[in-house]
């Protein structure tokens, strides 16, 4: 089958490779859709911290969001599964831990991270193994495209579930790419009121484009009270700008990731008495995801730019953009048909 392989820092191709086998407790589903995203993009040049503590090594096959339709389970496994459309989580537990026992399975120390750590191929190939465990089935009204966006919806789900939001009140989200974005919209959903934080006047106006009337820059932020700031950046800087910003004795959700070190004052932490909550994947935020999907509180499909082949990937993870792509921050690969 074919699939998109990193072979090194800067390089990916599409190669053939020997297609999975449904082993035991696994189901092989067949691609029909993925995307990529910041974590691939650091995979493509290099940048992944896993690579350091060699959690990662070269070659990749990336891919953590999809959606596809079951093909074939392993011995022993329930056969209704087969010609299911579902996603599934990308962080799998060694289900063995003490973690894992508690439901903690996205941070179980052994964990495999499916298109990220060594270990699981990625879902940007024409097949994919899971284990079965891992599943979510997509209802019929959760099309194909919204189905690869379930994996960075239930990362923003998580988010503002985390932010604790009544309706009504404001709510300031640092940084407009897809998961931002998608925290705003899930925010909106519950009700509040969405302002958003960024720097390119691209990704700005494309904000305004769906539906976000409050959007700022560092600048031009409005003095107003915040009732749960979400930092879903890559600025270093700006986690200390969300502690400083948040409301005494509310809420800031750190979601975003930057390259170097981020650092808070933890004085201003207690004093302001904030509870402050990390967010590292969608996993408890899945089922969520798909509900509110399916229901139509939330539409993730004007975030993707450009559907294309995995034969266009390589250029995309280079920086390319291809001309008549919209403005949105997500790209996207149809792979069956």
């Amino acid at each position: 089958m074919k699939a998109l392989v990193i072979t090194g820092p800067g390089h990916a191709e599409v190669q053939d490779v020997e297609p999975p086998v449904a082993a035991p407790g696994d189901v092989v589903v067949d691609v029909k859709r993925a995307g990529i995203c910041g974590t691939d993009m650091e995979l493509f040049t290099g940048d992944m911290a896993y690579y350091e503590t060699r959690h990662t090594t070269f070659p990749v096959r990336i891919g953590h969001e999809w959606m596809g339709v079951v093909s074939a389970v392993g011995d022993g496994m329930d056969a209704s599964w087969l010609g299911t459309r579902v996603t599934g989580d990308t962080m799998l537990g060694c289900g063995r831990c003490r973690r894992c026992a508690q439901g903690l399975q996205h941070v179980c120390e052994l964990r495999d991270e499916l298109g990220i750590r060594d270990g699981r191929p990625g879902a940007l190939a024409e097949q994919v193994a899971v284990p079965v465990t891992s599943l979510h089935r997509l209802p019929d009204t959760v099309d194909d495209a919204m189905g690869a966006m379930v994996e960075p919806g239930g990362n923003a789900f998580r988010s503002v579930e985390a932010a604790a939001l009544k309706p009504g009140e404001r709510c300031l989200v640092l940084g407009p790419g897809t998961i931002g974005l998608l925290c705003g919209l899930f925010a909106k959903a519950a009700g509040a009121e969405v302002h958003l934080l960024g720097r390119s006047e691209r990704s700005l106006e494309f904000a305004r484009a769906i539906g976000f009337d409050d959007v700022w820059t560092e600048q031009t932020l409005p003095d107003l009270p915040w009732d749960a700031v979400i930092e879903a950046s890559n600025a270093p800087h700006l986690p200390a700008k969300a502690l400083h910003l948040v409301e005494p004795g509310r809420r800031v959700v750190y979601v975003g990731l930057a390259g170097t070190p981020s650092l808070i004052d933890t004085r201003e932490l207690a004093l302001k008495d904030v509870t402050a909550v990390g967010v590292l994947s969608a996993s408890p935020g899945l089922a969520g995801t798909v509900e509110s999907y399916a229901a139509g509180a939330v539409d993730p499909r004007p975030l993707v730019a450009a559907t294309l082949t995995l034969e266009d990937l390589p250029a995309i993870l280079a920086g390319e953009r291809p001309s008549g792509s919209g403005a949105g921050p997500k790209f996207h690969v149809t792979i069956g048909g």
